[in-house]
């Protein structure tokens, strides 16, 4: 094998290597942002719950009363 085989040998599995590296980071997905938009939307919904309990509460119960009949 000549030195250039050998270095086109060389580059051509560091070229994959780093294929493979980059396929692998791309699965792992965005952690963080799922984190982020899951705290956001417990966030609302505790904050709609605090302002409007009664309402949801009663809304629920109605609900429920129509289906029983």
């Amino acid at each position: 094998m000549t030195m250039t085989q050998r270095l086109t040998a060389r580059a051509q599995l560091a070229a994959s290597r780093l294929a493979e590296r980059g396929r692998q980071r791309a699965e792992r997905g965005d952690v963080p942002g799922w984190v982020l938009i899951t705290l956001m939307t417990a966030g609302l919904v505790t904050a709609l719950w605090v302002v409007a309990k009664d309402q949801l509460v009663s809304l629920f119960q109605s609900a429920l009363s129509s289906v029983k009949a």
